[in-house]
């Protein structure tokens, strides 16, 4: 149904994200990153889908990479968020 509905059409710049379960019992936002849908995954993928930022991007997807690899290893270790994730706040831009 999904393949009729978006892969067919001449258009293909439509990225999907969705769940994957895997039976894992852990925190909301490494469920996130299990399934490709937390900020760093979302920005890479961003960054990547814009030709102009190829070569410029690419050191900033390793950075989102990396970030990845520090969530795992961290959240194995200690079972908790990244503390820069768990005491994240909103904040509007500045004008």
């Amino acid at each position: 149904m999904i393949k009729d509905i978006f892969f067919d059409r001449h258009n293909r710049n439509v990225h999907i994200h969705g769940y994957r379960e895997n039976g894992d019992i852990t925190t909301p936002f490494d469920m996130r990153v299990l399934n490709e849908l937390d900020r760093y995954h979302l920005a890479k993928d961003a960054v990547q889908a814009i030709p102009a930022y190829a070569q410029k991007g690419a050191y900033f997807a390793n950075r989102m990479d990396d970030m990845v690899a520090k969530h795992n290893q961290f959240i194995r270790d200690e079972g908790t968020d990244l503390p820069e994730v768990e005491n994240w706040n909103w904040e509007p831009l500045k004008k």
